[in-house]
């Protein structure tokens, strides 16, 4: 499999990278512009850019890449003054981050949920359809997407959630809503929202406090969930929803 193969299929399988490529280089040097170098987060390789004290400061740069908010670096090194390699040349190499693309799980399949999932796949999200209706889970009305045919509240359960997680319930049953809530609070995520009113938002909220949530935790629901644009129809409602999203994946918070 050649490297670009194998750069479809990490990001296929929505595994962090760093693409490491050769841009100029002056003297003898182990490799030349155009060569490229895939590293992992396990400090695993595909392909190289010359092996050696070179190549080891690449992974290095590219691990701490995958941990920091930075997208980019160029590094620029002359092999033997700085790194003491018999080469003599200079390289210089970009850096360019792959994260993992955010995730997505909508709980509910209903007219709202189909918008939603549609959207959010075309701004890049990797959408996951939860629903224990036959009638409106199918992959027919969700291409692109991944249809669980499951009780909601037991997914949700399940889930193990983390920093690139974004849940959205839309149910059809208030009382479902609440329970997948419940068994979402405690897991992390980037975003947790539930569609309805500020009246149902209230009632959750203090139905919650009252079994023992904390309130640092209830903060984190966003509901009504969606940027305030006035949307009535199911296909505004997801434009107003995945603004907000969006604007989480870019800021780290929604505007309150």
């Amino acid at each position: 499999m050649d490297l670009y193969a194998q750069i479809a299929a990490l990001i296929a399988e929505g595994r962090p990278f760093v693409l490491a490529t050769v841009i100029e280089s002056a003297g003898s040097t182990p490799q030349k512009p155009g060569s490229k170098m895939v590293v992992l987060g396990d400090c695993s390789l595909r392909g190289t850019v010359g092996g050696g004290a070179i190549e080891q400061q690449i992974i290095d740069a590219a691990r701490a890449l995958l941990e920091g908010p930075e997208q980019t670096r160029t590094i620029e090194t002359h092999l033997t003054h700085e790194l003491g390699m018999c080469c003599g040349g200079r390289m210089k190499v970009f850096l360019e981050k792959h994260g993992a693309p955010a995730r997505l799980t909508v709980y509910g399949a209903g007219h709202v949920g189909k918008e939603l999932a549609a959207l959010a796949l075309k701004v890049g999200f990797r959408v996951t359809v939860v629903d224990a209706r036959p009638e409106w889970a199918s992959a027919e009305r969700f291409p692109g997407c991944e249809v669980r045919r499951e009780d909601p509240e037991h997914h949700a359960r399940e889930q193990e959630g983390g920093p690139q997680d974004y849940f959205c319930v839309t149910t059809h049953d208030h009382p479902l809503d609440q329970a997948v809530v419940e068994a979402l609070l405690s897991k992390p995520a980037a975003y947790l929202g539930v569609i309805g009113s500020r009246r149902k938002a209230e009632r959750f909220r203090m139905r919650l406090k009252a079994g023992g949530a904390e309130e640092a935790a209830l903060d984190r629901i966003r509901s009504p969930m969606g940027v305030a644009i006035g949307a009535l129809t199911p296909e505004e409602i997801a434009v107003s929803i995945v603004a907000e999203l969006v604007q989480v994946r870019r800021s780290g918070q929604p505007r309150r």
